[in-house]
């Protein structure tokens, strides 16, 4: 089983993944969904939410964009990071299931 945490706006990925409404929380057993909950996002304090979703079990986040320091602390809490994501939060979890997930370049900047 792997947990997913995508940060949305609405019903779209987030562009600024700190800076989400929420976090949609997906469980998912190979190619089965098992869960999906939305969470509200705590709030962006530096070093934060890599603990938090650490502390939430997530395996993995898919987002469209984020900065190489904050990759490298999902990392550090070994959880993956996939950037470049971007669309409907469906689509994206079905994509994602059938590994076929597309991926652009990392949209965040700084």
């Amino acid at each position: 089983m792997k947990k997913i945490a995508i940060p949305v706006d609405g019903t779209k990925i987030s562009q600024h993944f700190g800076h989400c409404q929420q976090f949609c929380l997906v469980k998912i057993d190979g190619k089965e969904l098992l869960e999906k909950e939305l969470i509200p996002n705590p709030g962006h304090k530096p070093g934060y939410l890599p603990r938090y979703l650490r502390e939430l079990n997530i395996d993995c986040i898919l987002a469209a964009g984020m900065g190489m320091r904050a990759i490298n602390l999902f990392k550090e809490n070994d959880i993956e990071v996939v950037t470049g994501v971007s669309g409907e939060i469906d689509y994206i979890i079905d994509q994602y299931l059938n590994n076929c997930l597309e991926t652009d370049e990392n949209a965040c900047n700084h």
